[in-house]
């Protein structure tokens, strides 16, 4: 019998959610994601270990700080996953610069910079950008100098609208951390498929891309168990953590695809200024409290990544 990973790969990308090899190599998907949470898990795993000891002592006979040495290693793990996958590797712009169009574009370029200098093309690369005003505006910069983005920490269908304005090639709206919420508010324990919070939001989004001939890529991210995965077979890209993409990889019933361009529900095109994305963005709680408390959990990885170089680097 063929697996359900098997039957979402013939509908959509399938994506690894993950930094670590070793789990690549194992479910071999088609593109591949970073972000200082997943470095800092790459670090930890012994699959790694020579790719760090490797990277970290020519920073150290560079005499490269400690912020470049981390940079350096980000690219490195974005390079060797180039290697595992044919299609692209998303790398994360550092969460303080959330706020900061310029930075973020200028690290954008650095990034790109840093990957040619390994033989990797900017084809291969998505530079990960959080989905505030000033991150979709740094997107919008890079698009328009040919460098892809993929905006991240997505929650609402106003940030989905400005990043399409961009012009960004994909953006990454979350299911399972929208669930979380809406759990919490309503005091329940969980949502058939049908009615997950979580699945809406990505489906409104697919729906308003599709009835509107946008090009961007969705990307549905996230996902808290393989009924939100089904719910949205169909979708252009899912990005999927290792340990459900085993459980499809072990599931053989069958799955019927949810999405389809032809059969998106119609949905009337809006105008998003920043007025309006900001004004939609604070009457909408979750996706403000969200995207909020994605930048922080980010930023904090990134410190410990931070740290844990500055141990290796003594």
């Amino acid at each position: 019998m063929t697996s359900i990973l098997d039957q979402l790969r013939t509908m959509t990308t399938v994506v690894a959610d993950t930094g670590e090899l070793a789990a690549v190599r194992t479910y071999a998907p088609v593109d591949c994601t970073t972000n200082p949470s997943l470095v800092l898990a790459a670090l930890r795993d012994g699959a790694s270990e020579d790719l760090i000891v490797r990277e970290l002592g020519q920073c150290k006979s560079k005499e490269l700080g400690v912020n470049d040495a981390v940079a350096t290693l980000t690219v490195a793990v974005g390079e060797e996953l180039s290697k595992l996958v044919p299609g692209r590797v998303s790398t994360e712009v550092d969460a303080n610069l959330s706020f900061d169009t310029e930075a973020s574009v200028q690290r954008g370029r650095e990034i790109i910079a840093d990957y040619a200098r390994r033989g990797v093309e900017k084809d291969r690369v998505l530079i990960k950008l959080a989905a505030t005003w000033e991150g979709i505006r740094a997107a919008g910069i890079l698009q328009r100098e040919g460098i892809d983005c993929n905006l991240t920490l997505l929650f609402s269908l106003a940030q989905a609208i400005a990043g399409a304005e961009a012009g960004a090639y994909l953006i990454s709206p979350f299911v399972g951390r929208i669930t979380d919420w809406y759990k919490k508010a309503e005091g329940v324990d969980g949502y058939a498929p049908e009615a997950d919070p979580g699945v809406a939001s990505v489906r409104g989004i697919y729906d308003y891309y599709k009835t509107n001939g946008i090009e961007t890529i969705v990307m549905g991210a996230s996902f808290r168990n393989i009924d939100q995965i089904k719910s949205l077979a169909g979708c252009d890209n899912l990005t999927i953590a290792p340990k459900l993409l085993e459980e499809l990889s072990l599931d053989t019933s069958a799955l019927p695809r949810q999405l389809l361009p032809e059969t998106a529900n119609r949905v009337a095109p809006l105008k998003m200024d920043e007025a309006t994305f900001r004004w939609q963005m604070n009457a909408d709680a979750m996706a403000t409290e969200k995207l909020a408390e994605g930048i922080r959990g980010f930023d904090k990885d990134f410190n410990l990544l931070v740290k844990m170089v500055q141990e290796k680097l003594k």
